[in-house]
């Protein structure tokens, strides 16, 4: 087994001391000279034409610098993909959801903003409004964008196999129907809320543009916004700024920050926004969905075919819509072997947010195929634990769709999850009112965005050999950033606080994929230990003359260059750069890298090929118990295991394999959920009347296993750190309560009121 000497440690987050300590300034603590507040006027209404906004008086307002209306856009929408650029970020016609934005004010303070923006008279004509996929599409219901028939934002279609003749030659198949309902679709609930500062300096081509605000892709929303607002790109700079969170919500380009942008490019003079509490739970949500599934198999429970149909409700605009509908059958399909596979799937418009990224996606298809594993095991009297290890992935398994796994570690997540949750003693012999539950999924790592898909980077070192790691790789609470610095740290042979970081700065670092599509250890990673290499071969070239050695003679370790077969001939790291320098050969080491994703692959059109670089998996047992009165799920224990490829940083995996569990578990399993009122006005956007999970109502996981699979392509062999828990989190809850009571829940989360509707259920059925 290799040793080293940085990789692999549990060593603690630079930026700790400074978090702890209050000193890290998020965007919406920073202060520019000369710098206004912005606010944003919002609809009203979830479904309305603007036939006026009339600003008149609002311009007369002591204070009042700026105010923009669509009328000031160049009227380019956004979307995440070309085909998807439906949103205006500031609306000229018409409006979609309640809190859609139609103004934005630029004062002095907050009092005159505020004032503005009650004196801005807009006549709207409101309109029908649907709330739900179901109403969505029923044949004559209001369309909310007259280009898009039934209400369809996006539909994805894929069929391997004869799927129809697999299922009838089957010998037994399940159904299952799971649902989250439209309105409980779930926010983010990061304690930062969304700010922004836009400051928009110079006249014409010397004209630039900096934003400072928490962007989980820089690159991609610097290019967004330069179109968004005819800018060129290069004039458009993203700054670094330490970010609250993200869990998805941070991924896309807002219309708080092109609004403020458009108000100082207006004012001339820099804007900062920052979002109410309210206006945070409107930006961007959790996709709700309705799935049916079958699952043939053979007598002895291997799969034939998996069928599946997902209805997904989409929000007001299309947003990362073709993602979001695509990551629950990707999942599918790299967890279960089969040759047969079909996946039928619409995102449908409704007069709600907009829906966005979050690291569970797939998570009611994923307890519909779970719940379907149990399933098939209690009617073949096969042992669950068995029925999965027939039919999971391995690796160099090709998936239906054509990616190939180059490391696969789930087989033993399952077996290390099942020995140390002692499975085999507790499964159907706990009593009555508890219950364990497996479940398992996988994630990929790397997938395509085009030319951002990928990333570079650039290591320069100072005088005394300290190198300064350039990448755009961005750090949303990961640990990203602690990644970047420990690989490169390895390779050059220093300790990690010797390596510096300058970091998610449009202007200093190459294109990068940020920490977007799981893919900043495996491709920023990658690009880091690239130019780690490069700058390192340059710094043994200098060396070999310096101690008149062969290159191939020396190591580089603590700072130092020796010659491996005596020791005492050695050179300071930093000497060598001084030497370097001196004969005009100034060490400057450049990597990158692009994930081996299929070009011709579309998340539309042609959902075939080599999807991602590589694939992660995992697998959690969860143990709970039932209050049988009250219908209150209480958890007792859960043991987890991730296939991380390679833990660059032992305590950022573990980190972030408790938040994957916290959020799959606790967040999307038992608590969150909207309600809203008929005309689409949510009751409970606030911290106060939003039931999220707090400390005091979870528990630490029981273990927390790490799986080296040692992945082929990742840096060291590294992949994403977490994901399969999101994945597989959920499903062991679900099939926990099952074990539980006997029942299943089938529309999630798994609230009181809920798991006591299934219990009423199972008692007409005859259930105990």
């Amino acid at each position: 087994m290799t040793r080293y000497s940085v990789i692999g440690k549990r060593l603690p987050r630079w930026d700790a001391v400074e978090k702890v300590l209050g000193q890290a300034l998020y965007s919406g603590d920073l202060k520019l000279p000369g710098m206004l507040i912005g606010k944003v006027l919002r609809s009203p209404y979830a479904h309305a034409r603007i036939l006026n906004v009339d600003v008149g008086k609002a311009k007369k307002i002591d204070g009042v610098v700026a105010i923009v209306t669509g009328k000031d856009t160049i009227g380019r929408k956004w979307g995440v993909f070309p085909y998807t650029r439906d949103m205006d970020l500031l609306n000229r016609e018409k409006v979609r959801y309640i809190g859609d934005a139609v103004a934005g004010v630029a004062a002095i303070d907050e009092e005159a903003a505020e004032e503005a923006l009650d004196s801005i008279e807009v006549e709207y004509v409101k309109l029908p409004a649907v709330f739900t996929a179901d109403q969505a599409m029923k044949e004559g219901a209001p369309l909310l964008h007259a280009d898009k028939p039934g209400n369809i934002a996006v539909e994805v279609h894929v069929h391997v196999g004869d799927v129809d003749k697999a299922l009838s030659d089957s010998y037994y198949v399940y159904e299952g129907h799971y649902t989250c309902l439209n309105d409980q679709n779930d926010s983010y609930c990061m304690l930062e809320p969304y700010a922004v500062i836009a400051d928009y300096r110079g006249a014409g081509k010397c004209a630039y543009l900096d934003v400072f605000a928490p962007s989980a892709a820089p690159h991609m929303t610097a290019r967004a916004l330069s179109g968004l607002l005819g800018l060129p790109t290069a004039n458009v700079r993203l700054h670094k700024v330490f970010i609250g969170g993200a869990f998805g919500g941070r991924s896309e380009v807002f219309a708080p920050t092109f609004i403020c942008s458009l108000l100082s490019m207006k004012a001339k003079r820099p804007v900062q926004l920052v979002l109410t509490r309210e206006e945070n739970f409107e930006l961007r949500q959790a996709h709700s969905m309705a799935v049916d599934v079958k699952i043939g198999v053979k007598a002895d429970g291997t799969i034939r075919a998996i069928d599946i149909r997902n209805v997904m409700q989409g929000g007001a605009y299309a947003s990362t819509g073709p993602i979001a509908s695509s990551i629950p059958y990707m999942v599918a399909e790299q967890t279960y072997k089969t040759s047969n596979f079909r996946y039928n799937v619409c995102d449908v418009y409704t007069n709600t947010p907009p829906r966005g990224m979050v690291p569970y996606h797939a998570r009611w298809l994923n307890i519909a195929i779970e719940a379907g594993m149990d399933a098939i095991g209690e009617k073949l009297d096969i042992d669950p634990v068995e029925v999965r290890m027939r039919n999971i992935a391995d690796k160099g398994y090709t998936t239906p769709t054509g990616s190939r796994i180059g490391s696969c570690g789930l087989e033993e997540a399952i077996q290390k999850v099942i020995e140390k949750s002692r499975w085999r003693e507790k499964k159907g012999k706990l009593p009555y009112g508890k219950g364990i539950g497996l479940g398992i999924g996988g994630v990929m790592s790397g997938f395509p965005m085009g030319f951002r898909g990928g990333s570079s980077a650039v290591i320069k070192f100072s005088e005394d050999g300290d190198p300064t790691v350039i990448t755009g790789a961005v750090d949303n609470g990961q640990g990203n950033e602690n990644t970047m610095r420990q690989i490169a740290a390895e390779v050059l042979g220093l300790p990690m606080e010797r390596v510096h970081l300058a970091n998610a700065d449009t202007f200093i670092s190459g294109i990068d994929v940020g920490a977007y599509s799981q893919a900043a250890t495996m491709i920023s990673g990658k690009a880091v230990m690239e130019a780690a290499k490069d700058a390192r071969e340059q710094i043994l070239v200098l060396a070999s003359e310096m101690l008149k050695a062969n290159a191939e003679d020396l190591n580089l370790a603590d700072g130092m260059v020796y010659v491996l077969s005596g020791q005492e001939k050695r050179a300071d790291l930093g000497k060598i750069i001084q030497y370097g320098i001196l004969g005009k050969r100034v060490v400057i080491g450049r990597g990158q890298c692009m994930p081996p994703v299929d070009p011709t692959r579309e998340w539309l059109n042609n959902p075939k090929g080599q999807i991602a670089a590589g694939f992660s998996f995992g697998a959690t047992v969860a143990e709970v118990e039932v209050e049988i009165e009250t219908g209150k799920v209480k958890v007792l224990d859960v043991v987890l295991a991730h296939d991380c490829g390679y833990p660059i940083n032992r305590m950022n995996v573990e980190g972030q394999m408790h938040r994957a569990f916290f959020e799959s578990v606790f967040k999307a399993g038992l608590f969150e959920r909207h309600i809203r009122d008929k005309t689409g006005y949510s009751f409970n956007h606030n911290f106060l009347d939003y039931h999220f999970p707090t400390a005091l109502d979870t528990i630490s996981p029981s273990a927390t296993l790490i799986i080296e699979s040692n992945d082929p392509f990742g840096p060291f062999g590294a992949k994403e750190g977490s994901l399969s828990i999101c994945m597989s989190g959920y499903c062991a809850l679900a099939n926990a309560i099952y074990d539980a009571v006997g029942v299943r829940v089938t529309d999630w989360p798994a609230t009181p009121e809920k798991v006591l509707k299934a219990l009423d259920h199972g008692k007409q059925k005859g259930a105990p």
